[in-house]
């Protein structure tokens, strides 16, 4: 649980709309696991289709779901009517991602007017054990007026 207070009280609804509007995560099967104020998770089953080379997530399809639930977790805690776009993110890969699912767990470090800072912490499950395979950092921008960049 976070200490983070929403200012949309259907932040819920507005993210799990955004997310479905996503044609990516559609794309590559990860699903919105949960989402709280300022924190979300993500998951990605195993499929060949975001594999690599060597039968491991691809390290892409890693960056892709950390970006999203960092971008989610962030999003939880704007106005309804806000859009948000990532404006950078640093991502360092620690550990092949080899397993059966991947969790992106997202959550804000500090949420500001326009500009706010995530964490993205990703594990690979195998076998029932859980490894850390990826840390992000990343920087979001708030865009508000834009009726064609919301949700």
């Amino acid at each position: 649980m976070t200490d983070f207070k929403t200012k949309d009280s259907d932040f819920a609804e507005r993210v799990q709309k955004s997310f479905d509007a996503q044609g990516v995560m559609g794309h590559i099967g990860a699903k919105l696991r949960s989402i709280e104020p300022g924190m979300c998770e993500i998951e990605l089953p195993y499929s060949d289709a975001v594999s690599q080379q060597h039968g491991f997530f691809h390290g892409g399809v890693v960056g892709t779901i950390a970006d999203s639930a960092g971008g989610y977790a962030a999003f939880s805690l704007m106005d309804g009517d806000d859009g948000i776009l990532t404006v950078e993110y640093k991502l360092n890969l620690m550990a092949p991602a080899d397993g059966d699912l991947l969790i992106a767990r997202g959550h804000v470090i500090r949420p500001g007017k326009t500009l706010t800072v995530t964490r993205a912490d990703v594990a690979v499950i195998k076998d029932g054990r859980e490894t850390p395979c990826a840390a992000m950092q990343q920087t979001l921008m708030r865009i508000v007026g834009r009726a064609d960049v919301t949700g």
